[in-house]
């Protein structure tokens, strides 16, 4: 498992705010310690720290491994907006992410096995409400 704490982008969905800067999108502090917490109590296995959002998932030059020399866990899509869309609301927000495939290696999972065997990641997050 991953639990975001923040993420970098190479979105443009912050600027619909028009701030005069770069806001860092990062997860409420509260429902990261749990989930940690949790996944200790659950005997999971995870990391916590930084992920990119990216437009653009699978492309011919990602620069993966410059993301990974800076500590990024994960590649996905929508974190991003998540912790944008939370921040403006005033709301609170994380996401816990299980890794399906490996952009360096090319290891992935099939279709059945997110199907039916991805469900830590829910365990976690049901232990927050």
């Amino acid at each position: 498992l991953v639990v975001a704490m923040g993420t970098c982008t190479n979105s443009n969905y912050a600027s619909q705010y028009e701030l005069p800067g770069t806001f860092a999108p990062i997860a409420d502090f509260n429902l990261l310690r749990k989930a940690a917490d949790a996944c200790d109590r659950l005997g999971y296995r995870y990391r916590v720290g930084n992920v990119m959002t990216s437009d653009t998932f699978y492309t011919e030059n990602a620069h993966n491994d410059k993301w990974t020399m800076m500590g990024v866990l994960a590649v996905e899509m929508e974190i991003a907006a998540l912790y944008l869309n939370a921040a403006r609301a005033g709301k609170h927000a994380l996401a816990i992410c299980t890794v399906s495939d490996h952009i360096i290696t090319g290891e992935a999972t099939t279709a059945e096995e997110r199907q039916l065997t991805f469900t830590k990641m829910m365990d976690v997050a049901f232990s927050l409400i």
